[in-house]
């Protein structure tokens, strides 16, 4: 039986320890540049070089994100980095940019890619896309349920995420950072837009039970572990990089654990302890997340809650009464749960006034009022610091000696790893002439490997009277234990390889328009390109210029042939480019010439820049690309979004909602670009606002 991955995440080197140290079989870190996680501390060249050595010395893999967006200008600095990923030995990088993913897979062959969860791979067309461009493994998207995952049958390897924190938006597909906060969360630089309140409007203003509306519970499948092996995934995912190194090893040997109980023919099941601490370490409520169809949403609060620690029986402007449901230490972390004030309780006290260290549960333990608490709130624990001061045991390698002492022969000793063996001899022994070496002194010497990563399985001594010096044989031990060591961190692979970039003169594709019903369309008709969400109104105009554009989830892909398409997904390009008129759309992420020359290369007539970047950059290297040029792109697609409301309003700005069979949030302003030529999108827009854009740009 295959046994599934168990992929745990590293922001720093004390991270990755703890995930190896845990039972992790591989581990996911970012570098400094390029890594969809910039705010973690991630990890330096000299680090991941490291990095790369501490895992393969344990028989972990690990992998490399280098998952954003890789602008025009960044792309030779791009490349070197992969190239020195690849000469360090790293066991795959974990992509997004599908103009880099070309690049690398006509430079770098054999060096494996995973396409990252960025890529928004949700359907059997888009896995079958990036494995015909040469994709190893695929990150699905989180919002695939357990039915849609087993009806997949694309042989590529399938990646999920089974713990941590959860977009609202379809990964890859938000831009509300991005346009908003400056800061492109494709890019690495969330600023976290789904963590902040907003106010739901219709024409005005409902009520809401929280104003977090599109902030997520976190993600804990440790309930269903059962049916997510039985799905036949081939990796199973912690998300995390940005969490403690207690954090990552107890969520990592928890999993551990129960992956290890199903493939022994136990019953995976969680015990109340581990799920408490699970829920101490950090969550926003849990959910079995969008695989299961449960509810993602705690629209109360986007902070880490804890559990349960007791009830506040007397408060004054000095010290707090807490009656425990469990027990309280000095340095945990403590939060009062209608007031949302948190403190650490730095000093306890007991009923008589006393310091102390720690108070049992079912107690009463009294802390300083340090936070102006004024009423009987109920407590929750958010740090345990019994938990979070527990180490993990160094992980050890078992190992099997044979040692061969025979007299007038050399000293020979051989390791095994059960893959690896390494023998050494040494000087020639005579035979003794006092006392005879015992297999007693032999193993207790051979047994001393505590600095080492390594601990004694089988040894197998085969002596007669030769007489073997201590000293000797303490060397060869360490000299094979130093030796497999360095066979088993691996060794450098060098590759070398050059490119070079085309110029073209000029862009003139004219323009194109997005309507939203007939009565815009007929402004434009025979004007330019039109694209419409509207199937109807598409194959009453299709003699025209008019496209039809595909929604940006596809779960069902009718039959199209000789049809004019804009279309927003892989799986789309890799079902219609071939017999069909497609356009690519922005939200497959494009910003950098590579990729519209790739896209080109399967078919894609033109395809459209991100919002995200100045389109200028792109368009001096192809001919093939369409620019924004005004309207309310789209910011966010959610799935199982709350049906009502027109807008979310946060800080004086209305963000317009368009429900269907998912939820689309567009921005709160329209882009407007003079002095080129590209697409115009409309929303709401009226005839008179529409002729006015027209004269603006010269149509």
């Amino acid at each position: 039986m295959k046994r599934v991955e168990l992929l745990s995440p590293a922001g720093d080197m004390d991270t990755l320890i703890s995930a190896v140290n845990n039972g992790a079989d591989a581990v996911y870190a970012g570098g400094k540049i390029f890594g969809a996680r910039a705010f973690a501390h991630n990890f330096s060249n000299l680090e991941l070089e490291e990095a790369v050595k501490y895992c393969h010395l344990y028989g972990v893999k690990l992998y490399v994100t280098v998952n954003t967006l890789v602008f025009e200008n960044e792309t030779y600095e791009f490349l070197d980095y992969i190239k020195f990923l690849y000469e360090i030995n790293v066991d795959a990088v974990i992509m997004q940019d599908l103009g880099m993913i070309s690049l690398v897979r006509r430079f770098i062959p054999d060096l494996e890619i995973h396409g990252s969860t960025q890529i928004n791979c949700h359907n059997d067309e888009s896995l079958c896309f990036l494995e015909k461009l040469g994709v190893k493994r695929a990150v699905l998207a989180r919002e695939m349920n357990t039915d849609e995952i087993r009806k997949l049958k694309c042989p590529i390897e399938k990646e999920i995420f089974i713990h941590g924190a959860l977009c609202v938006s379809y990964s890859g597909q938000c831009l509300f950072s991005s346009l908003n906060g400056g800061r492109s969360g494709n890019r690495g630089s969330c600023v976290g837009s789904c963590r902040l309140p907003y106010e739901l409007y219709d024409e005005d203003k409902i009520n809401t039970d929280g104003n977090y509306l599109l902030s997520t519970k976190e993600l804990c499948t440790v309930s269903h572990i059962k049916e997510i092996l039985e799905l036949g995934v081939d990796s199973l995912k912690i998300e995390g990089r940005m969490k403690s190194p207690e954090y990552v090893g107890y969520v990592t040997k928890v999993y551990r654990r129960l992956i290890d109980d199903y493939y022994l023919g136990k019953e995976p099941k969680i015990s109340k302890d581990e799920l408490i601490n699970l829920y101490k370490l950090f969550n926003r409520e849990f959910t079995s997340g969008y695989l299961f169809d449960d509810d993602i949403y705690n629209t109360k609060t986007p902070n880490h809650l804890g559990y349960p620690l007791g009830k506040v029986i007397k408060v004054n402007n000095e010290k707090i009464h807490i009656k425990l449901s469990d027990d309280l230490y000095q340095e945990d972390g403590i939060r009062f749960c209608t007031s949302n004030k948190g403190m650490m309780a730095n000093l306890i006290y007991d009923e008589k006034g006393l310091l102390v260290n720690h108070v049992s549960k079912g107690k009463i333990a009294v802390l300083d009022n340090k936070v102006s608490l004024n009423l009987n709130d109920t407590v929750n624990k958010t740090v345990d610091r019994n938990l979070i001061n527990k180490k993990s045991p160094s992980k050890k390698i078992e190992v099997n000696f044979k040692l061969v002492g025979l007299a007038n022969d050399y000293l020979s000793l051989t390791i095994s790893d059960g893959v690896n063996e390494i023998t050494e001899k040494s000087i020639l022994l005579d035979v003794a002439k006092n006392k005879v070496t015992s297999k007693e002194e032999i193993l207790e010497k051979l047994s001393k490997l505590g600095s080492t990563p390594f601990c004694l399985g089988k040894c197998e001594i085969i002596l007669d009277k030769a007489f073997i010096p201590m000293r000797m044989l303490n060397d060869l031990r360490r000299k094979v234990t130093d030796e497999l060591i360095d066979i088993r961190s691996g060794s450098n692979r060098k590759v070398s390889f050059n490119y070079s970039k085309k110029i073209y003169n000029g862009y003139n594709d004219g323009f194109s328009v997005l309507v939203r019903n007939e009565s815009q369309l007929k402004l434009f008709l025979g004007k330019m390109r039109i694209y419409t969400e509207d199937y109807a109104l598409y194959t009453k105009y299709k003699k025209y210029d008019v496209y039809f554009k595909l929604p940006r989830i596809m779960h069902d892909f009718p039959l199209f042939k000789g049809e004019k398409l804009l279309v927003s997904e892989l799986g789309s390009i890799y079902k219609y480019a071939l017999d069909n008129e497609v356009i690519a759309d922005y939200p497959i992420n494009i910003t950098n010439s590579w990729t519209v020359n790739f896209l080109y290369s399967l078919g894609v007539s033109i395809a459209t820049i991100s919002p995200e970047i100045n389109a200028c950059d792109v368009l001096k290297y192809s001919p093939h690309a369409e620019v924004i040029i005004y309207g309310k792109v789209d910011l966010m697609v959610l799935k199982n979004f709350r049906k009502d409301g027109k807008y979310l309003k946060r800080l004086g700005n209305y963000y317009p909602i368009i429900h269907g069979d998912y939820t689309t949030i567009l921005h709160h302003e329209n882009i407007c670009l003079n002095n080129i030529k590209g697409r115009i999108i409309l929303f709401d827009e009226t005839k008179q606002e529409i002729c006015n854009l027209m004269k603006q740009f010269n149509i």
